[in-house]
């Protein structure tokens, strides 16, 4: 290639390449990479804002008279004051491309960056998950308050209250009352929790410290990090009884006691090999899953045409129970 270079001038180019078998293409490429060009630095164009030009627009944009301002306004805004230094679209130029200011100017709260929950149950009364929702009084803007705690492993609801009100000394007379009914022992439990006033208090968290129990907080607007308090929730409201109004503090605790007690002994959860949270958190629940098997046993028996010739099993009982289970977690359960 440096031979074809040094006698193209002499028998010009084509036939240098010809000579040596190389395509005209190659040479030009190679000639191209390898010429001692001098490198020019582009030149500004002539109507183009020098810096300090550009520094003085950019502080403009920035100052407090105009950083809450879109470069429309700002721009409409010194012409009434008689000011022009450049078009709208240079004032977007500048802050996008040198320095990313197009969104949002003001000095920006620095938000405490959450970490997600990762809960695990694999027994009852290890993972406790409690809330607070709204009962509606007949009364207009009256409501009533139900405090429930949940089991996550068993979701047997191991203590609630109706209250006039949301208050830290009615929550601490409920875990701690619950906790004694258990007999939690010292860091044996946590209580998870969103962010509510009273979930957050001091008095709860000194009693919890007091108790040996750990406590958890839901991220801040996320309701999936506190999902069986929820689900909960939306089965007592979507039951067919829940009259939506009460017409006094009694008559929404009447209710909840009755649909409380059907909820722990007689409702079949889904989410726990249909049990009842009963028999599951106190440890029947062993005992129903063999006798289902031993009936599924002998309807197959009977008929093994009928189940395809096999043999059909109960559902699972949980051996473990999450809030935000991890990826990296195999699920076992199939």
């Amino acid at each position: 290639m440096n031979a074809a270079l040094e006698i193209s001038p002499d028998v010009g180019k084509k036939s240098a390449c010809e000579s040596f078998d190389i395509s005209r293409a190659s040479f030009y490429r190679y000639h191209s990479d390898n010429a001692d060009k001098k490198k020019v630095s582009p030149k500004r164009p002539p109507l183009a804002l020098d810096q300090n030009e550009k520094d003085e627009v950019l502080n403009i944009l920035h100052s407090e008279q105009y950083q809450d301002k879109a470069p429309y306004q700002i721009y409409a805004n010194l012409l009434d004051a008689g000011i022009y230094h450049c078009s709208i679209r240079t004032m977007y130029r500048i802050l996008s491309e040198e320095h990313d200011g197009v969104k949002e100017r003001r000095r920006q709260v620095q938000r405490r960056n959450y970490i997600k929950p990762e809960l695990l149950a694999t027994a009852p009364n290890q993972v406790w998950s409690w809330d607070i929702t709204k009962l509606k009084s007949i009364t207009k803007w009256t409501y009533f308050y139900l405090y429930v705690i949940i089991d996550i492993f068993s979701r047997y609801v191991v203590g609630w209250m109706v209250a006039h009100q949301e208050k830290t000394a009615l929550a601490k007379q409920l875990i701690e009352a619950s906790c004694q009914k258990q007999g939690i022992s010292p860091n044996q439990l946590t209580l998870h929790a969103d962010r509510g006033s009273s979930m957050k208090s001091k008095g709860v968290s000194q009693l919890l410290a007091d108790l040996g129990v750990t406590k958890t907080h839901s991220r801040p607007h996320v309701s999936n990090d506190n999902p069986y308090s929820e689900a909960q929730f939306k089965t007592l409201k979507y039951c067919p009884e829940f009259p939506g109004q009460f017409g006094s503090i009694q008559d929404s605790r009447a209710f909840c006691q009755d649909f409380f007690h059907y909820y722990n002994k007689e409702h079949y959860h889904s989410g726990i090999g249909l049990v009842t949270p009963e028999q599951l958190h106190y440890g029947k629940a062993e005992k129903m899953y063999s006798n289902r098997s031993e009936v599924l046993l002998e309807a197959f028996n009977r008929n093994p045409a009928r189940f395809k010739r096999k043999l059909p099993v109960p559902p699972e009982l949980p051996d473990a129970v999450w809030i935000n289970k991890p990826k990296d977690v195999l699920d076992t359960s199939d």
